[in-house]
């Protein structure tokens, strides 16, 4: 059987969703729409670009600077799924910041730990809930107990929270209980069951969009495009076929796995205190709503992941940094600075980065 797998190939990973052609909404035209209940966001999607030279010097800087901390937190979390799914392993990452980790740590357990394993990208969509077509087609050939949720990174905890409401309701309506669990590099909020850090770190597939992950949009869900029974809808920016870096990220972070691998195994506790990580965000998202006036915590995006989707995919209010001179975040000074973003520093922040969402004056 013929399966979608983006740029990449049938031993990195399946992509359960369907390839669509969609009309394309301005950002500008996309907030209103969203802001104003009109449509939702997975109804609608933007057009992606390729980044500029410019940009494209910052994510190779980022590579350089952050893939040995990448790769040790990768060998960490392959350790901790092993630890955790002794009966069978399933990868199954979030379309798409946890697709290029899926893809990793398939390569990873194979290579290192001698562990053959399928993996699948699915969409899971704030408010909409996790493709359910998508979950029953894996639980045709995987056991419940073996599925490993996979994403890149925790911002506030809401994808960790539908991912539990969706699994809830899926055993009600199906019969099959799925462990609720999700698997992060960096759990910002607490919101993870599993992660190798805590840490608000730049992980440098985040800096990229379709180009660092098999060419694929983020996720869709719109009924004009799709039926009952079909995946969740995508596009595939064929056209980007000669700028596309995902095989390069994948091959330079095994690489350095590799180098690092002797030193790292078999250092599986993580010391990990949710309940603080928990605190601190709920203490900054009760801040940034007094200090900014936002109505709605939808609006806040903590850490550097979340803020360099906003930069990229939104309209941006500010920018909040905890330094205006840390590497880490050079790549969001450079987006704000040519969308013409304001920036603030506040050095108590307790992440990297904040990025606020424009609101539409009605």
């Amino acid at each position: 059987m013929n399966f979608f797998t983006g740029s990449y190939t049938a031993n990195d990973v399946r992509f359960l969703l369907k390839p669509i052609v969609i009309e394309h909404t301005a950002i500008e035209t996309k907030e209103a729409l969203i802001q104003t209940g009109q449509k939702h966001y997975s109804q609608l999607l933007s057009h992606e670009s390729l980044p500029s030279v410019a940009y494209l010097a910052l994510f190779y800087e980022a590579m350089n600077s952050n893939q040995d901390r990448m790769a040790r937190h990768l060998i960490l979390l392959a350790e901790q799924i092993l630890a955790n799914r002794k009966q069978g392993i399933t990868l199954v990452s979030l379309a798409r910041a946890g697709t290029p980790i899926g893809v990793l740590l398939k390569h990873i357990l194979k290579k290192y730990y001698h562990v053959e394993v399928d993996h699948y990208s699915i969409s899971i969509l704030r408010d909409i809930g996790l493709d359910q077509n998508a979950l029953r087609f894996i639980l045709k050939s995987h056991k419940p107990e073996s599925l490993v949720l996979i994403d890149g990174w925790t911002g506030k905890g809401v994808i960790a929270r539908q991912l539990a409401a969706s699994l809830a309701d899926f055993a009600i309506t199906d019969g099959i209980t799925v462990p609720a669990e999700l698997y992060v590099l960096a759990d910002l909020c607490g919101a993870a069951s599993v992660s190798a850090s805590s840490e608000d770190y730049l992980i440098p597939s985040c800096i990229l969009n379709a180009t660092v992950s098999g060419l694929v949009s983020r996720s869709i869900f719109n009924p004009h495009y799709l039926n009952a029974d079909d995946y969740h809808g995508c596009v595939y920016y064929w056209q980007f076929e000669q700028d596309d870096l995902s095989r390069y990220f994948i091959d330079t972070l095994l690489a350095s796995v590799d180098s690092l691998w002797q030193t790292c195994r078999g250092q599986n506790n993580i010391d990990t205190d949710r309940d603080q990580l928990r605190r601190v965000s709920e203490q900054c998202l009760t801040w940034i709503t007094q200090q900014y006036g936002c109505t709605q915590h939808n609006y806040i995006k903590p850490g550097i992941g979340e803020a360099t989707r906003v930069l990229l995919r939104r309209k941006a209010e500010v920018l909040i940094l905890q330094n205006g001179e840390s590497k880490e975040t050079q790549h969001l000074r450079w987006l704000a600075k040519s969308k013409s973003i304001p920036v603030t520093v506040f050095n108590d922040l307790p992440y990297k980065a904040v990025a606020l969402i424009k609101e539409i004056q009605s």
